[in-house]
């Protein structure tokens, strides 16, 4: 028995392009003779197609694929996600399913049982959950134990679900686990998956075949990583992260062997490695999967909009992005050098737009209303909404998409302007602490300087008034972050975070600023996730709460 493992870039709702590429690879594990193929969960739509699954169409179109892959498989058999209907009167109308298809037709559907419900998961609300007894699929006299995603998540010491249905399955005497999956990216996913997948494999003796998701539906970045686990729990092979793969594999390798003879070698990356891999896969996904042809974004000399600029240009190739400078009298010299010399050092082309003229205009045309007052937040928020409608212009005018360069600690705590420099289609460095932004910047010039040195030691600023720096009205980031890491991914209360032994003035501070711009973070564009707790459809939050307040 030879099972190939199809690790492919779907795009929700394009039918005719997953179909293509599901039959290209149907056709390439004939050439090297794979008796089954083995595709992602939902495949055939894309991962997560969330609403789209109310349209009957869509539904139609989901199962019209399915036949039509089905087609394909003769002298060849493939496991196929995709939504299923429920014949019964009762419960949701779908069922999350894996479809076994051989000799041009559909054999046999299997549903999904554990269906998620946190963070970015929302599957119970369109699909209902297996409560069929379980079957086990024979082809080529082997038995296959066909589990979808989530199914196999119950070997934590306290699981979130009490059923198992593994524990079902392996009492019908599987040779082999299947699993098919849309597992999306964070930096802690990889070693929390293979610790559950290992588990599993070696709890029931038999080897497991796991293939997962791979690229970007907008902020939900999937890295692929597919897995071959042999029967002792020792990972046996893995597919390439960030990038689509199909490998075939002989499952005697796994009942007369331990371990395949020249295992590849699977020293993890350094986790800023891996942010990287996904941020770049994020932003062309992004673009190549909406059309866009080019990106903008201003370029003001510090550390976020610097990373924000190297990670567009190798996503997108350094013709494909443009670079604003928008100074104005407030702006540093080195910060407008250091600008240009990162466009230079990239190749991207780039112009410089003083925002002083217009500036001054605004002034006067509010001096009238606003005489009297002195000059605070409302002229340092003047400027940078100057800016938007400047980049906004361009990006009109000339077909660029914004890029956001704002950081998750400025999120945090509101330190953006909205309608200003909070503007864009997507955010990419919004899910990265400003500590992380650094350690980014670091990682970009471990062979050779790229970000300008100076824009790596400067104090941080937005640079909006006289001598202002970001720690005249934040903490230092170094604990603003480590505050902000432990209430929002961690969900530790004040009284936590002050046992450890911060400062209870600056928790209560930083907590309430959390609380107190979730009507900001509601506005903001999608934010690329690599964190397991992200800003945006992962978190939650109601606006007018009085929490900490």
């Amino acid at each position: 028995m030879r099972i190939a493992l199809a690790q492919i870039n779907y795009h929700i709702g394009d039918f005719e392009g997953n179909v293509s590429k599901i039959k290209a690879a149907i056709q390439e594990g004939k050439k090297q003779l794979a008796d089954v193929v083995v595709f992602a969960e939902l495949a055939v739509c894309g991962y997560p197609p969330r609403d789209f699954l109310e349209f009957d169409d869509f539904i139609r179109k989901c199962y019209t694929s399915i036949e039509s892959i089905a087609e394909e498989c003769r002298d060849i058999a493939a496991i196929v996600g995709s939504p299923s209907i429920n014949p019964a009167e009762k419960g949701k109308p779908l069922y999350n399913s894996a479809f076994f298809l051989s000799e041009g037709k559909i054999q046999s559907i299997s549903n999904k049982t554990l269906l998620p419900n946190y963070d970015v998961f929302d599957e119970y609300r369109y699909f209902e959950p297996n409560r069929q007894p379980y079957h086990v699929i024979e082809y080529k006299k082997y038995r296959f134990a066909i589990t979808i995603c989530e199914d196999l998540w119950t070997t934590f010491d306290n699981p979130l679900y009490i059923r198992n249905p593994m524990e079902d399955l392996s009492k019908l005497n599987p040779d082999l686990i299947i699993n098919i999956s849309a597992s999306p990216f964070h930096y802690e996913q990889e070693t929390v998956r293979k610790d559950v997948l290992t588990r599993t494999a070696k709890i029931y003796g038999i080897p497991l075949f796991y293939v997962n998701h791979v690229g970007a539906q907008t902020e939900l970045l999937f890295d692929g990583a597919s897995l071959v686990i042999s029967p002792d729990g020792s990972i046996f092979d893995e597919l390439n992260y960030f990038g689509e793969d199909l490998r075939v594999y002989n499952l005697n390798d796994f009942l007369y062997k331990q371990q395949k003879e020249e295992i590849r070698d699977k020293t993890s990356k350094p986790r800023i490695e891996l942010i990287h891999d996904a941020l770049v896969m994020g932003i062309r996904d992004y673009f190549l999967k909406m059309g866009f042809p080019k990106a903008i974004l201003g370029l003001s000399g510090g550390i976020d909009s610097a990373v924000t600029l190297v990670l567009a240009a190798r996503a997108l190739g350094s013709e494909h992005v443009k670079a604003v400078l928008l100074p104005s009298k407030f702006s540093s010299e080195h910060s407008v050098r250091d600008a240009i010399e990162l466009a230079d050092n990239l190749n991207v082309s780039h112009d410089i737009i003083s925002i002083e003229e217009a500036f001054q205009i605004f002034e006067n045309t509010l001096s009238p209303i606003f005489k009297g007052l002195s000059f605070n937040l409302t002229e340092e928020n003047l400027q940078a909404r100057i800016r938007a409608v400047i980049l906004m212009a361009l990006s009109n005018k000339f077909g660029y998409i914004l890029l956001n360069t704002s950081n998750k600690s400025e999120i945090a705590v509101g330190y953006g302007t909205l309608y200003g420099d909070m503007c864009g289609g997507i955010s990419v460095v919004g899910d990265l602490y400003k500590t992380q932004v650094y350690e980014m910047a670091q990682f970009i010039n471990r062979k050779k300087e790229i970000i300008p040195a100076n824009t790596m030691i400067k104090p941080p600023s937005a640079e909006l008034r006289p001598g202002q720096k970001d720690s005249d009205s934040l903490p230092e980031y170094k604990i603003l972050d480590q505050i902000l890491y432990r209430y929002i991914e961690q969900r530790k209360g004040p009284n936590d975070l002050i046992k450890e032994g911060f400062d209870e003035a600056t928790v209560r501070k930083v907590l309430k600023l959390v609380n107190t711009n979730e009507y900001k973070r509601f506005q903001t564009p999608p934010i690329l996730r690599i964190s397991p707790k992200a800003f945006g459809m992962g978190r939650r939050m109601p606006i007018v709460a009085r929490y900490l307040s």
